[in-house]
C-alpha cells in the first residue's frame, strides 16, 4: 500500500514566524506518526525559512525504527552558515531516503522537476554519495519530462512526480489529462526499474482519484494541504482521513 509520509515543514514556518520552538516540529512529527504515518519529511534550504538542521537531527532520532525519514533538497545548494548542505545532512543523519529536488531561495515552493539532459552528470556522484550514506534516492520530475532512462542510469532509485499541475487541473474540474500524463510518467518509470512517489499539493479532496489513476506509486509526501487541514480537525484526525483514503485506493 502507498506510504504516507507527512511533510512538517509547515510547523516549522509557524514556529519560525514568531521564534522560539513552539509548535514543535518533534511534537507534530510525534503526533502523526502516532496517527499511523508511514514516514516524516523535511526539505531544509539553505536560507532556513522553515526546517533547520537541528531539526532534521532531532527527526532522525524521533523517527529511527518507527517509520521512513525523508530528506528533501537541493543537491547543488552549497552549505551556507550551519546549514552544512544535503550530503553532510545525510551522513550525519542516515535518512532512508533522499528527495533531490531543483529548487533555489528565490521559489516559494518547488515548482519543476529536473531537466536530466542537462543535469544527470552532475547529479550521478551526487547520487553515488547519498547512496553510500545508505539512503534510496529519489529525482523530483515533472510529468510527462523526457529523459527519464537517464535517471536509472545514475543510479536514481525512483522518482517523486511533481502532482502541482494535476492539483490545480483538479481544482478547476478538469483532470483528466494532467491524470494521464501523471500515469504515462509512472508507467515509464515503473518500466525502467524505478520506484514512483508522489507529492506537491495533493490533498484529501484529489488524493483518492490520483491514486486511482496511477497506480502502483509507493509514496506521497504531503505537508501543505494536510497542515491547514489539521488545523480545523486536528492533526491525529487529519492523518488518519488521508489514511482511509489510501486504504480505500487499494
Amino acid at each position: 500500500m502507498t506510504v504516507l509520509s507527512v511533510n512538517v515543514n509547515k510547523i516549522a514556518v509557524l514556529r519560525n514566524s514568531r521564534g522560539g520552538s513552539e509548535p514543535s516540529v518533534t511534537a507534530a512529527a510525534e503526533a502523526a506518526l502516532r496517527a499511523g504515518a508511514g514516514g516524516i519529511t523535511v526539505h531544509p534550504r539553505p536560507d532556513q525559512r522553515h526546517i533547520r538542521p537541528g531539526d532534521v537531527r532531532d527527526l532522525a532520532r524521533l523517527v529511527a525504527g518507527r517509520a521512513e525519514f525523508n530528506i528533501e533538497g537541493n543537491p547543488f545548494a552549497p552549505a551556507r552558515g550551519d546549514y552544512p548542505g544535503l550530503l553532510e545532512l545525510v551522513r550525519e543523519t542516515r535518512p532512508q531516503q533522499a528527495t533531490l529536488v531543483p529548487d533555489g531561495d528565490g521559489q516559494i515552493t518547488s515548482d519543476h522537476g529536473f531537466d536530466l539532459a542537462r543535469d544527470a552528470e552532475r547529479l550521478r556522484p551526487l547520487v553515488a554519495g547519498l547512496k553510500a550514506c545508505g539512503a534510496r534516492v529519489s529525482l523530483f520530475m515533472d510529468a510527462g519530462a523526457p529523459g527519464l532512462e537517464l535517471a536509472a542510469a545514475i543510479g536514481a532509485d525512483r522518482i517523486e512526480i511533481y502532482t502541482g499541475p494535476y492539483a490545480e487541473a483538479f481544482a478547476a474540474g478538469d483532470p483528466a489529462a494532467a491524470l494521464a500524463l501523471c500515469a504515462r510518467t509512472a508507467a515509464e518509470a515503473q518500466a525502467l526499474g524505478l520506484g514512483v512517489n508522489a507529492g506537491h499539493d495533493l490533498s484529501q479532496a484529489n488524493l483518492g482519484a490520483f491514486l486511482h489513476g496511477v497506480p502502483g506509486v509507493l509514496e506521497v509526501s504531503i505537508g501543505h494541504a494536510l497542515v491547514g487541514e489539521a488545523l480545523y480537525a486536528g492533526l491525529d484526525a487529519t492523518v488518519k482521513a488521508y489514511l482511509g483514503i489510501i486504504a480505500a485506493a487499494g
